[in-house]
């Protein structure tokens, strides 16, 4: 399987993917917790059915140490007791951040208040950079039809 378009030679996705990895190591430097980022990140992609960054999040988790049950159970979180109630929080607002058209108004003000109980300001601005990037990386993996399984921990940095 290959991909219908290459990110990095092509001289438009390229540059604007320069802009989406910056982004990244943004939110990769502020306080939000790494484990809650993998965390997020990783919910995100499954929900998009992002192969490639569902493959990628999982093995970056791994390799930080994260506990395989936890990685096992967040797409079923709520009903998994491996996560603090603020990784719930994150969950909570990373599915509805997602699924915004799922939902009439977008993310709820009780999602975002339950958020807003566990992380600070610069957490929070974070946590909404995050969603907004893995969502970019997402669908422009499902779009091109990046393939998954080959990724190895450290391989974009």
């Amino acid at each position: 399987m290959e991909a219908r378009l290459n990110l990095f030679t092509n001289p438009v996705a390229a540059k604007a993917l320069k802009h989406i990895v910056t982004a990244n190591k943004v939110v990769m430097e502020s306080s939000l917790p790494h484990a809650t980022q993998e965390l997020v990140k990783l919910r995100a992609s499954q929900i998009n059915g992002c192969g490639f960054c569902t493959d990628m999040h999982t093995k970056e988790a791994m390799h930080a140490g994260e506990d395989v049950t936890r990685l096992h159970l967040v797409a079923a979180w709520r009903e998994a007791t491996v996560f603090t109630d603020a990784e719930r929080a994150a969950l909570e607002l990373t599915e509805e951040g997602t699924r915004i058209a799922d939902a009439a108004g977008g993310v709820s003000d009780e999602v975002w208040a339950n958020a807003a109980k566990y992380y600070d300001e610069e957490q929070l601005g974070a946590l909404v950079s995050l969603i907004a990037v893995i969502n970019a990386f997402n669908r422009a993996n499902v779009i091109i039809q990046q393939p998954a399984g080959d990724y190895q921990p450290g391989m974009f940095g």
